[in-house]
């Protein structure tokens, strides 16, 4: 089987313009490029992936990882980096870990390897000092704040999202409120805590721990929570909750168990997934697959240029008002 010498040989060109066709690459004229792609055809070339990262120093790949990928909120994300990447002619490897920190070093290490050309991380399970040991290695963006020393990252402000959510349920007059975040202890839910806390502080209201619902991930949780609520004898009035889906689960399950929204409880989500308009949950909305445009631009551009000074992008969140409110 012919390789890619043989081919730039045949044609009377370098193997640098038989890869930036293979590639499908500008700066080569239609003429040269008719003629290099029948002398592939002729001699079955099959392009080999080690011999282009040979030829070019890359993989064209960028790694990706997620905690789930039946997630909308992630999906969202990396809709908007598979968008940019094919502008690009990036090819994408979209890596579960479901929350593992091993799982997610098995990635860093193909980055180490030069697997992949650069890592969009959408949500970290390790710290930020092994997430800086591998940035050596290739460019690191993470999809949420961080605090490395050289990790970039495109990010919302979760504390703001927050805090815009609960001042707009205080300013409707709910003083009984309750909120719902996925992993308890990660990077995002932390900031969220804390603004649901202050702002019930600057109302001089004491929260209620039964109305504190974490570790919650998916639409069945949702259901679980609006379970869970409709059993209390002291119910929360209203709920900020951190992904929309998992709001979805709460507004059909409260309208099965005769539980009224927005009356008998007010819902405000904090993203941008579909289901939010399609259901008219009030939403903090989030910009994700715009994030995810942002991150792989930020990636593509350190992969390009070589630079590694760390540069922070922060989306601002936008209050939607719907009918759960």
């Amino acid at each position: 089987m012919a390789n890619i010498r043989e081919i730039a040989r045949l044609a009377g060109v370098s193997v640098s313009t038989v890869s930036r066709v293979l590639n499908n690459h500008p700066y080569v004229s239609e003429q040269k490029r008719a003629e290099i792609m029948r002398i592939i055809k002729e001699r079955n070339y099959v392009q080999n992936s080690n011999a282009v990262h040979l030829s070019t120093g890359k993989t064209m790949v960028v790694g990706v990882t997620l905690p789930l990928v039946n997630n909308q909120y992630y999906s969202s994300i990396i809709e908007g980096i598979a968008a940019e990447a094919a502008r690009h002619q990036y090819n994408l490897m979209v890596c579960q870990t479901n929350n593992s920190s091993e799982q997610e070093q098995s990635i860093l290490r193909l980055l180490k390897n030069k697997k992949m050309d650069g890592l969009i991380m959408c949500s970290r399970a390790n710290g930020c000092e092994t997430i800086d040991e591998y940035a050596q290695y290739g460019p690191i963006i993470t999809c949420e704040a961080n605090e490395t020393a050289f990790v970039s990252s495109v990010h919302i402000d979760h504390y703001q999202t927050f805090r815009i959510g609960m001042e707009y349920l205080l300013g409707k007059g709910h003083r009984k409120i309750g909120y719902c975040i996925g992993r308890k202890n990660s990077f995002n839910s932390q900031h969220r805590k804390r603004a649901y806390h202050d702002m019930l502080r600057s109302a001089d209201v004491t929260p209620a721990p039964d109305w504190a619902f974490e570790n919650c991930l998916t639409v069945q949780d949702g259901k679980d929570i609006a379970h869970r609520i409709w059993q209390m004898k002291e119910r929360p009035s209203a709920l900020i909750v951190s992904c929309n889906h998992i709001a979805a689960g709460i507004v059909k399950e409260a309208g099965r168990l005769g539980l009224r929204v927005p009356e008998d409880l007010a819902i405000v989500g904090c993203d941008d997934q579909p289901v939010g308009e399609l259901l008219e949950i009030t939403t903090v909305s989030s910009p994700s697959s715009l994030m995810g445009k942002y991150a792989f631009e930020m990636l593509y551009d350190r992969i390009l240029h070589q630079h590694k000074e760390k540069e922070e992008k922060e989306l601002p969140p936008l209050l939607v008002e719907r009918g759960t409110t």
